[in-house]
C-alpha cells in the first residue's frame, strides 16, 4: 500500500470498531489489523501499525516472545509493567515512563504484571497500557531499549513529545525514524483545557482514558481515535479529565 499522494481528511474509528482478543488474563483491543484479526483495509495509518489498549491481570503477562525490524512504544496508564529482554534490559514501567525498544535485527522479551522483589508497586493490580508499533527508517538496526520519565505536572501543561526521531525533541525517548521525522506526544487534561493538534501528513489522535471534543469532528471517547491526514491545527479540549496520545508522522509507508 502507498501512502504517497494522501488526501486531506480525517476519520473517526470508534472504539466499538475495533477488534479485540480476551483471555483469561488478557484484554486487548486493537486499533489495527493484529496477529488473527485481519482487515486488508486496516493495516495502518501513516508510519503507525499498532496501537493496542491492553489490560493484563496481576501476576500473569506475555512470555518470552520475538520481535524484529520494529520500534515498539509502550505507555502505562495504571499499575505497572515489568519488562525484561535478550540484550540484558529490564526494568518496570509505569505512569509517566514511555519505553522504546528497538527490536532492529531480532529481540526476544517479556511483559509481565508480576512483582520483583525490589519494587513492591508491580503485581498488585491489573496493568493498563498501550502498546504502539512504527516502522523504522531501516531493518537491520542493532537492537536497543530507552525509559523516559515526563513527570505529571509536565503532562498536565500540554502535548509532551515522550518517544521521537525528530531531533528539537532532545528530552523524549529516542525512536529511530529520524529520517521520516515522527513523534509521539502525549497530555493529561482537565475539563476545559485544550491543545493543539500538530501539522502532519499523518496525525493519529488516541483517547485512552475520558472524553475530548475534537474541533470540527466532535466528541471522542474512550477507545477513540481519529486519523488525520494532511491535516492539523485542530483544538482537542477535555470534555471530562481525560488522557491523550498523539502521533504526528510527516512521511508515510513507501508502496
Amino acid at each position: 500500500m502507498s501512502d504517497t499522494h494522501p488526501a486531506a481528511n480525517v476519520e473517526v474509528r470508534r472504539a466499538s470498531d475495533r477488534s479485540a482478543t480476551r483471555i483469561s488474563w488478557l484484554d486487548s483491543k486493537h486499533s489495527f489489523s493484529f496477529s488473527s484479526h485481519w482487515d486488508p483495509d486496516n493495516t495502518h495509518h501513516g508510519l503507525l501499525l499498532v496501537n493496542n489498549d491492553d489490560t493484563v491481570s496481576p501476576g500473569t503477562g506475555f512470555d518470552t516472545h520475538p520481535h524484529q525490524d520494529m520500534e515498539i512504544v509502550t505507555w502505562v496508564l495504571a499499575g505497572s509493567l515489568v519488562h525484561q529482554d535478550s540484550e540484558g534490559n529490564n526494568g518496570l514501567i509505569y505512569p509517566g515512563l514511555a519505553q522504546r525498544m528497538s527490536a532492529g535485527t531480532g529481540i526476544l522479551h517479556s511483559e509481565k504484571n508480576d512483582a520483583p522483589r525490589s519494587d513492591p508497586r508491580a503485581g498488585i493490580e491489573p496493568v493498563h497500557f498501550v502498546q504502539m508499533w512504527v516502522v523504522p527508517d531501516e531493518h537491520g538496526i542493532r537492537p536497543g531499549y530507552e525509559q523516559t520519565e515526563i513527570s505529571d505536572e509536565v503532562l498536565r501543561g500540554g502535548l509532551v513529545p515522550v518517544a521521537s526521531g525528530m531531533p528539537e525533541h532532545v528530552d523524549a525517548a529516542a525512536i529511530r525514524i529520524q529520517n521520516r521525522f515522527a513523534a509521539l506526544h502525549a497530555a493529561r487534561l482537565q475539563p476545559g483545557q485544550s491543545v493543539t493538534i500538530p501539522d502532519a501528513a499523518y496525525v493519529h489522535l488516541y483517547v485512552p482514558r475520558g472524553t475530548v471534543d475534537l474541533e470540527e469532528t466532535g466528541a471522542l471517547q474512550v477507545g477513540d481515535a481519529a486519523r488525520l491526514t494532511v491535516t492539523g491545527g485542530q483544538r482537542v479540549t477535555a470534555v471530562t479529565p481525560a488522557e491523550i496520545l498523539v502521533w504526528e508522522m510527516h512521511a508515510g509507508m513507501a508502496a
